[in-house]
C-alpha cells in the first residue's frame, strides 16, 4: 500500500472528540452512489421487548439500556448498516461500525450486527491497484472532494479492528455462526502482522495503526493506551493459538502502568512514546500532532480495564483502576465535577465536562468504589438522558461510551467469554 507521509498519517488517525456540534446535517448520504435516507422512526415495542429479554432482570438501568440502543440504531445507523457521525461531516469510521457490532452482540441484536458488518466489509476494505491488501478496515469513509462518497483515508486504526474482531468472536458463539469466527481468524492474522511490532527487549507491542505512522524512527514507538484491550487479547488467544496474543496482555499492562508515571497525578494519557532501546516512556514531542494529556481517548482506559477485571478477574486491572483513578476521585469529592481535559500535572485545561468521561469513569468506580459510581450515575449520567439520547442528539461518541459504560459486564453470559 502507498502510505501518506508519516506526519499526515498520524494527523489523520487522531480522533480527539470535543463537545462540538451545530452544523446543518443533510440526512441523505451516498453508499456506492445510491442515496439512502437516515430516518428517525418511532420506537418499536416489539424491538424493546426483545432487547429487554437479552438483559438479565437484575441489570441496573435495564429499561434505559434497551431504549437507548433502539434509539441509537434508528438515529445513527442507516438501513444499509452505515453508522453516521453527524458531528464530523456525516462521515463513518471503522470505530463507529465496530461499536455498533459490539453493542449488537451485547444486547442480542443479530439483525443490526449483520447489516453493520456487511456495510463495513463492502465499503471499508483497503486496496491497492484495485486489489484488497488485507482484511482490516480503512478508518474513515465520507464525502470526497469530487462529491462522491467512499474511503477518504485508507489507513486502519487498530482499536476499531480490535472491537470488530471481538464482536465477531462473541457473535459466532452467541448465534452459532461459524462464518463469523472464520472471518475473525482472518482479521487476527492481519492485525498481528500489521499492527504489532517488537519493542524494548524484543517484546511485542500493539500499535495504533500502520507501522509507517507509529514507528517514526528506529528507536521510537508511538502508542495509545486507550487502544489496549487485555480482555480482547485473552479472547483472541482462545481462537488463534498460532500467535502470542497473551504477550500483548503483558505489554498492555507494562504500557499502562509505566506510562502513567509520566503524570504526577497518575492519569493515563491519550498518547505516549516508548524508547525501544531503553524501555523508557516519554511524552510525545510537541512537534507531533499527537498530544500527551488526559482527554477523550484516555477515558476508554477505565472501561477496557473494567472488562478485563470483570470478565477475567485480572488483579492487574483492579490494581490499576484503584491507583490511577485517585486524582479523579479526589476532584469529584472536592467539586462534584470533572473537567473534560486535564494535563499530566493535574491541571484542568477546559471548563466543560464530558458525559463520555463520566460513563467510562463510572465503569471503573462500579468495581472499586460503588458509592462514588452511584453518585456519578445520579448526578451526571441520568440527568443527561432524555428519550433515548444522552445530551446532544448528534453526539455519536457520547452515545456509544455512555451505553458501554453503563452496561454491566456480567450482562453477557460468561460462557461466551471464557470458553475452554
Amino acid at each position: 500500500m502507498r502510505y501518506l507521509p508519516k506526519v499526515a498519517i498520524i494527523a489523520s488517525l487522531i480522533n480527539l472528540y470535543a463537545c462540538v456540534s451545530g452544523y446543518s446535517v443533510d440526512p441523505k448520504t451516498l453508499n456506492n452512489q445510491t442515496p439512502v435516507p437516515n430516518v428517525t422512526t418511532p420506537g418499536s415495542g416489539e424491538n424493546l421487548s426483545v432487547f429487554l429479554a437479552a438483559l438479565p432482570q437484575s441489570t441496573p438501568n435495564r429499561d434505559l439500556l434497551a431504549e437507548s440502543w433502539d434509539s441509537y440504531r434508528r438515529r445513527f445507523i442507516q438501513s444499509d448498516g452505515r453508522v453516521i457521525d453527524f458531528e464530523a461531516s456525516d462521515r463513518s469510521t471503522s470505530e463507529g461500525q465496530a461499536y455498533a457490532m459490539l453493542r449488537s452482540v451485547l444486547i442480542d441484536d443479530p439483525e443490526t450486527f449483520a447489516k453493520t458488518l456487511k456495510w463495513s466489509e463492502n465499503n471499508l476494505f483497503r486496496q491497492q491497484n484495485g486489489k484488497r491488501t488485507d482484511s482490516l478496515w480503512a478508518w474513515k469513509w465520507g464525502k470526497k472532494p469530487d462529491g462522491n462518497w467512499g474511503v477518504i483515508d485508507s489507513n486502519f486504526a487498530s482499536d476499531g479492528d480490535i472491537d470488530a474482531i471481538t464482536a465477531l468472536i462473541l457473535a459466532s458463539r452467541r448465534w452459532n455462526r461459524p462464518e463469523y469466527l472464520e472471518l475473525a481468524k482472518t482479521k487476527l492474522q492481519d492485525l498481528w502482522n500489521l499492527s504489532s511490532a517488537p519493542g524494548y527487549g524484543g517484546k511485542r507491542y500493539l500499535l495504533p495503526g500502520p507501522k509507517a505512522a507509529f514507528i517514526p524512527n528506529e528507536s521510537t514507538l508511538y502508542l495509545n493506551p486507550s487502544y489496549l484491550a487485555p480482555y480482547a487479547f485473552r479472547i483472541f488467544a482462545q481462537v488463534d493459538p498460532a500467535r502470542e496474543w497473551l504477550s500483548l496482555v503483558d505489554t498492555s499492562y507494562e504500557i499502562l502502568e509505566n506510562s502513567t508515571r509520566l503524570s504526577t497525578v497518575g492519569l493515563p494519557s491519550d498518547w505516549v512514546a516508548l524508547d525501544i532501546k531503553t524501555g523508557q516512556f516519554q511524552i510525545v514531542p510537541q512537534s507531533s500532532n499527537l498530544q500527551s494529556l488526559y482527554s477523550f481517548d484516555a477515558y476508554r482506559v477505565w472501561w477496557r480495564l473494567s472488562l478485563d477485571a470483570a470478565w477475567f478477574n485480572s488483579p492487574q486491572a483492579r490494581r490499576y483502576l484503584q491507583q490511577s483513578t485517585q486524582h479523579l476521585q479526589k476532584l469529584w469529592t472536592q467539586q462534584s465535577r470533572l473537567p473534560a481535559r486535564i494535563d499530566l500535572q493535574g491541571k484542568p485545561l477546559v471548563d466543560y465536562e464530558a458525559t463520555s468521561q463520566y460513563a467510562m469513569f463510572y465503569a471503573a468506580m462500579r468495581l472499586v468504589k460503588p458509592a462514588l459510581a452511584q453518585e456519578l450515575l445520579l448526578k451526571k449520567l441520568l440527568p443527561q438522558y432524555k428519550q433515548g439520547i444522552w445530551g446532544d442528539d448528534s453526539a455519536y461518541y457520547t452515545q456509544n461510551l455512555a451505553w458501554l459504560g453503563l452496561l454491566p459486564p456480567d450482562s453477557l453470559p460468561i460462557q461466551l467469554i471464557q470458553v475452554n
